[in-house]
């Protein structure tokens, strides 16, 4: 279902493009901009700009509503399914998909699940099935999500990720071993200079 055209959404994708620096940081910085700006906005406005913007700013429309508790709080299963957050199965189908964006979420899509701040516990299970679907994908993008993913995992079954780097250490990218390995031994992704 095509998304309902939104002002708001389409000025966030205007300066995003303009903006002559597109890394993640600098787009975070934009969105971070919008998210203050959405603050005193009725969650159901949030969602709007959102839906309106997740088909050509995935990440960004998920952290808009991530950082607005009331957009976070109203979301009900249509929205979920609609904004891309569903079960299992579907992550595991993103993490097949030829389109980087949606492997890159199906690792992202982990990562809440081991930090406390997202309200995550810990769950190793889950996490590595993901992260063993794209074990060998050199896509930058996934890389990155990869390295991600396993680092936040560490502070909960070091084991589990030491042995998941064990056994896929051969086809892992040198970044993933170097940040993982790093994150177990320091409990940080850079060595201390």
């Amino acid at each position: 279902m095509p998304s309902v055209p939104n002002p708001l959404a389409d000025e966030i994708d205007r300066r995003i493009e303009a903006s002559p620096d597109h890394r993640t940081v600098a787009i975070r910085r934009i969105r971070r901009e919008y998210s203050q700006r959405l603050q005193p906005a009725p969650p159901g406005e949030v969602l709007d700009v959102a839906d309106a913007l997740v088909e050509r700013r995935r990440w960004v429309a998920y952290e808009l509503v991530h950082h607005h508790p009331g957009a976070l709080a109203a979301l009900d299963r249509e929205t979920v399914t609609r904004l891309g957050r569903i079960p299992d199965a579907a992550v595991h189908e993103w993490a097949r998909s030829p389109d980087r964006w949606w492997r890159r979420a199906a690792l992202v899509s982990t990562v809440p699940l081991n930090l406390r701040a997202a309200g995550g516990t810990g769950d190793a299970e889950r996490t590595l099935a993901v992260c063993a679907q794209l074990v060998s994908d050199r896509d930058d993008m996934v890389v990155k999500a990869l390295s991600w993913a396993l680092r936040a995992l560490v502070k909960w079954d070091p084991d589990a990720v030491r042995a998941f780097v064990a056994a896929h250490g051969d086809v892992l990218a040198a970044r993933v071993r170097r940040e993982v390995t790093t994150m177990l031994e320091t409990g940080r992704k850079q060595r201390p200079a």
